[in-house]
């Protein structure tokens, strides 16, 4: 026993690192019961928030527990231990870090709750992608804001980094001007986020018309918006460019929608039996919701009339399907009974002239 006393006074460090290990082991051991039992209690569909939370920060957490002990354990150490004022300092900035990164966690965490609480593969689901973008925008603008305030907080453990401001105060108003525009695509995109959050001109699974493309809302980060065009090719399209440019959103107030079909057909084509039939389709339609379906001559030419048939359906996608429906069962029922009122072509021309050739024989 004196020689073991003996060696840990003539080696302090021995001692500081067998006590930093047990508290490393007995921190990893807390943190496994702890999240064990959290998870089992939590996992229920109504504490479903709470689940995805724990989920979301047990990784961090391991870490936050581990050096949290370490740091209360080399502030309770001399000050006469060599080196320890440097190791204290690394072990608090990497403290700091591992709070920031709990802090994202337990937010990426709510808004991954909220969302399982709100799933958008609903039929009705204008509510669900309502709150789902509000908190995938909100969310990460949050985590934006944790890390920075984090690595501010790391930085100004550095005695450097206070003074940085005093030494840099002659060029001050350059550098501000020349971060101002290297900064001003972030913080407008960031602003922009937020007015989308809130305002919501957009929303996930919307449905929206962007430079002349036809696309989902996919994902909402803090930068951009990610649309699935129809042939599953994806536009990148920056939060600002919403904010300042025009763009179709068909799903703004409700996902129902009207489907116009147009067809072209001879004068002579009797509209009650094209109106009947337009009835038989969609109602052995499931795309059809029951609410419109028209048949309307709205126009006409030297050779055609230009007839419109709408529809409606409660989704983009199956408007669409329902459409084409239509117009292939309005094509075949116009062939199958009424041939000739297929489009004609009616060449007109000068009457002969019958006094060539027209005399008496």
């Amino acid at each position: 026993m004196d020689v073991l006393v003996d060696v840990l006074q003539d080696h302090p460090w021995s001692a500081a690192a067998a006590t930093a290990l047990g508290v490393v082991i007995a921190a990893l051991i807390v943190h496994r019961m702890v999240f064990g039992v959290l998870r089992r209690a939590t996992d229920h569909k109504r504490t479903q928030m709470l689940h995805a939370v724990v989920l979301a920060v047990e990784e961090p957490a391991g870490s936050v527990l581990p050096l949290a002990g370490l740091q209360a354990l080399w502030q309770a150490v001399p000050d006469t231990l060599a080196h320890i004022a440097p190791v204290r300092h690394a072990n608090g900035v990497l403290l700091i870090a591992a709070w920031t990164w709990l802090a994202m966690a337990a937010v990426r965490g709510v808004a991954q709750g909220i969302e399982a609480r709100h799933p958008v593969n609903a039929e009705d689901n204008l509510q669900a992608r309502r709150i789902q973008t509000q908190a995938r925008i909100l969310s990460r603008t949050a985590m934006v804001l944790i890390l920075i305030a984090g690595t501010a907080i790391a930085l100004m453990t550095f005695p450097g980094a206070r003074h940085v401001g005093a030494s840099l105060l002659a060029s001050a108003g350059v550098l501000g001007i020349v971060g101002g525009l290297a900064a001003r695509p972030v913080f407008a995109n960031l602003i922009a986020g937020l007015q989308l959050a809130l305002a919501q001109p957009l929303r996930i699974d919307d449905v929206l018309i962007v430079n002349g493309e036809y696309g989902h809302v996919e994902e909402i980060t803090g930068t951009y918006v990610v649309l699935r065009l129809w042939d599953e090719r994806r536009m990148i399209v920056p939060l600002n460019w919403f904010i300042e440019n025009p763009f179709q959103n068909w799903t703004r107030a409700s996902s129902q929608l009207l489907q116009t079909v147009w067809l072209h057909l001879d004068f002579a084509t009797p509209m009650d039996p094209l109106r009947a039939e337009l009835q038989r389709i969609v109602q052995g339609a499931p795309e059809w919701d029951k609410r419109v379906a028209v048949v309307q001559v709205v126009d006409t030419t030297e050779r055609v009339m230009k007839v419109r048939i709408l529809v409606s359906a409660p989704s983009s996608g199956q408007a669409f399907d329902l459409g084409c429906k239509v117009r292939e069962g309005l094509l075949g029922f116009v062939a199958r009974e009424y041939p000739d009122c297929l489009p004609r072509s009616r060449i007109t021309g000068p009457e002969p002239d019958r006094a060539l050739g027209g005399g008496a024989a």
